[in-house]
């Protein structure tokens, strides 16, 4: 019954899900027109530039050496073709970086990292893997086996350049640069890309299916992306804003006091998760990006909903007694039996493995289904992430028997 239900809903989405546009510069030099794509139009743009009709752009330079000639010209029909030597390209840090195309061997430092290449058709080239991908095994299989790399944050240099490889893709402030380029030869390529924020998050995919080689898989990802972040941002549209659901979104953390909670605020993939979905976050007002308030400050604004956002339950585990326990915890809190969400049952909690990076669609579709109930009755997270599972990881997990990723169940 669950694959019927997934067919069906993919089709009635299809027909029904606005169009979302692209919403975003390519970052790639050579997209001369600056535009979200690199085609002919971006000749006809050199061109001009060259024959002093047009006024450069920040991206024309396609080879990167200080000129707009001919030389860009013909770079960017290498491009369109998909066959250039090299591509450079300007990461999420604002950093140039020249990468040798299409990359052989990449190094993901992170499973998000290393879901993407999967999604974009690169799994055979990933030559290491960091603990995240090797703790998760029946998500990523063979690919866990893969030689170590250390952890995210503490990088094996001595393994990574035994691998010898052409790229390495981590997060825009983890580990540091003199953690990792500094200590790389300059033919190994960084690229940061934090995978998690839906402003950036299509552009990062594309920039690496151009690095891979393979901008049909990124099509076909962006097809998916916008059917349902669509979706949800359509149903959301036409809420006043005096009516938005009012949320406290936080993390669980082991070592502090009941009495302070760590709250996310602004400016990452979990609080994304929040804005699209149309909730209203009570912290923005409160703090800067994420940090500590006082568990009394939270009973003072009442949220009518809370997420917590957990790491101990995910693809790593087949029972959600982790999650359980953390809604336990903020349903038990001192004074917390006052708040609106914790008296109506609103208390929701949600695994980062599965709510940030590439499938950062399905945590906010359940977001926004914990949010605006009526509005999103048709919308099946569970379905949308098993489709995901299969079309893009092309992996047989199935969610019925293995992870867990929201608490409580989604009814």
């Amino acid at each position: 019954m669950k694959t019927i239900s997934i067919l069906m809903l993919s089709s009635l989405l299809l027909l029904a899900a606005p169009s979302v546009a692209a919403g975003y510069t390519l970052h790639i030099f050579g997209n001369a027109n600056m535009d979200d794509a690199i085609n002919e139009d971006d000749i006809a743009a050199l061109e001009a530039m060259i024959g002093g009709s047009e006024t450069a752009t920040e991206l024309a330079d396609a080879n990167y050496d200080g000129n707009i000639d001919e030389e860009d010209v013909t770079r960017v029909e290498e491009i369109i073709q998909g066959e250039p030597t090299e591509i450079t390209l300007i990461d999420s840090t604002d950093k140039v970086v020249t990468v040798n195309v299409p990359v052989q061997r990449i190094v993901p430092l992170q499973m998000r990292h290393a879901t993407a290449v999967i999604v974009l058709s690169g799994e055979d080239k990933i030559v290491g893997v960091d603990s995240t991908v090797q703790e998760r095994e029946q998500l990523f299989g063979n690919l866990s086996t893969k030689p170590s790399v250390g952890a995210t944050k503490e990088p094996d240099l001595e393994a990574i350049l035994e691998l010898d490889p052409d790229l390495v893709i981590t997060f825009t402030n983890f580990p540091t640069q003199d953690q990792l380029e500094d200590k790389l030869p300059p033919e190994v390529a960084v690229v940061r890309f934090d995978l998690s924020r839906s402003e950036n998050l299509k552009e990062e995919m594309m920039k690496l299916g151009y690095l891979i080689g393979n901008r049909e898989s990124v099509k076909d990802y962006e097809e998916w992306y916008d059917q349902y972040m669509g979706t949800v941002q359509e149903g959301v549209s036409g809420i006043p804003e005096e009516d938005r659901v009012r949320v406290f979104m936080e993390r669980e953390s082991a070592d502090k006091e009941p009495s302070v909670r760590w709250a996310y605020a602004s400016d990452t993939g979990y609080t994304d998760l929040c804005d699209v979905a149309g909730g209203v976050n009570i912290a923005n007002e409160k703090i800067d990006y994420n940090g500590d308030v006082e568990a009394e400050w939270v009973m003072e604004e009442n949220p009518a909903v809370i997420i917590g956002l957990s790491y101990s339950g995910g693809y790593k585990v087949d029972d959600d007694a982790p999650l359980m326990a953390y809604r336990d915890a903020i349903m038990s809190a001192p004074g917390f039996d006052m708040v609106d969400a914790v008296k109506d049952g609103k208390v929701y909690i949600i695994s980062g493995d599965f709510s940030l990076g590439p499938q950062m669609t399905i945590g906010t579709v359940a977001v926004a289904k914990w949010l605006y109930p009526d509005i999103f009755s048709d919308l099946d997270p569970e379905a949308i992430h098993q489709e995901f599972l299969k079309d893009f990881m092309h992996v047989d997990y199935d969610l019925a028997e293995h992870g867990a990723f929201v608490y409580p169940p989604m009814e």
